[in-house]
């Protein structure tokens, strides 16, 4: 069986990237299982960019293949921003709640048809040897103006489907059908399955 490391630190990322894989006939470990303690510099120019580093580092690290992903909310309010910043938006001190609460506060007077956004996910997958396959996914909505679900993480509460629930309010099955993670983490199973 196919040995296949989550190339994240990030426990949300982990339990979700689980369930999408979930089925596949990998052998799908974290860093921990491992031991191996990596926080790798996100310094890329975009989601590729950064997903590529993660998993070559990772694949490096625990010598087998490696699965990353970069992911952000994009809004178009926000000239298509924080995307690849997402994680490190409003700066060092603030956590999601933190996050979530700034950009309502920017999107306060913006009115319902301008608060467009989307989601987008590249997930990289990489050998020790340097090989490298990335794949994407988008998940298009909008911004609420508050906080609704108790799902998720990340900007979830805010991001509205193009149904008006929150992803917050998703399920998790729900949410893995449509996401762009879970888009962009099928592609490259199949990939796998069908390119060994």
């Amino acid at each position: 069986m196919t040995r296949l490391l989550l190339a994240t630190n990030n426990p949300g990322k982990v339990r979700e990237m689980r369930r999408l894989l979930a089925r596949e006939p990998f052998e799908v470990v974290t860093p921990a299982d491992l031991g191996i303690s990596l926080d790798v510099v996100e310094d890329g120019d975009g989601y590729a960019e950064n997903a590529t580093l993660k998993a070559h580092a990772f694949a490096e690290a625990g010598q087998c293949i490696a699965l990353a992903d970069d992911s952000g909310i994009e809004v178009d309010a926000l000239g298509g921003g924080p995307g690849p910043l997402s994680a490190r938006y409003g700066g060092p001190g603030l956590d999601d709640a933190g996050r979530t609460d700034l950009m309502l506060r920017e999107m306060r007077d913006v009115p319902d048809g301008e608060r467009g956004a989307r989601y987008r996910a590249v997930v990289a997958v990489a050998w020790p040897d340097g090989r490298i396959e990335r794949f994407q996914g988008t998940w298009e909505g909008s911004l609420g103006h508050e906080t609704r679900g108790a799902n998720g993480f990340g900007y979830d509460p805010i991001f509205r489907t193009r149904g008006g629930r929150s992803a917050a309010d998703l399920t998790a099955e729900e949410k893995d059908a449509v996401s762009h993670r879970g888009q962009a983490v099928r592609a490259a199973a199949r990939w796998l399955r069908e390119n060994g």
